[in-house]
């Protein structure tokens, strides 16, 4: 796959509870074909560059997966500007927390939706994951209704 599908792929899979961006994948692959992780493939349209994982990025794969994960690292920019809050209008404030509902409610339904079609799809792991999404938005929709407005 190119770095624009591996992105595409990994949006759709792991989007609901891990955040990557485009110049983070692009900026990897180089580096784990220099590493030997993964192997160049034939150039296609537009200069597009296919990737495809060797069996040395299996095993450092599985390594990966053995490995501790290590503790959460909790970023969250809703809360970091109501840590600021006094500093906002409340004109300000509301429309922080109306976008913020917003986005957790769309979010949440469809992680849902990709939760129900990994279970259909008989994937538990795939479903499970995505319930931690479902189950951070839901905190997230339940955290802004306590939030001070003014």
């Amino acid at each position: 796959m190119t770095g624009g599908q591996l992105m595409a792929a990994a949006e759709r899979r792991l989007g609901p509870y891990w955040s990557m961006t485009r110049s983070q994948v692009y900026r990897e692959l180089p580096v784990l074909a220099e590493m030997g992780y993964v192997r160049l493939g034939k150039p296609g349209p537009r200069s597009s560059q296919p990737y495809a994982i060797t069996a040395s990025g299996k095993r450092a794969f599985s390594r990966w997966l053995a490995e501790s994960p290590g503790r959460d690292a909790l970023r969250n920019p809703i809360a970091l500007r109501v840590a600021f809050g006094q500093q906002h209008s409340g004109e300000q404030l509301e429309v922080l927390y109306s976008t913020a509902n917003q986005y957790h409610s769309e979010a949440m339904a469809m992680a849902k939706e990709q939760a129900k079609e990994a279970k259909k799809n008989g994937d538990p792991y795939g479903a499970a994951a995505l319930e931690f999404a479902v189950a951070y938005h839901k905190a997230a929709l339940t955290w802004l209704k306590a939030v001070p407005t003014s």
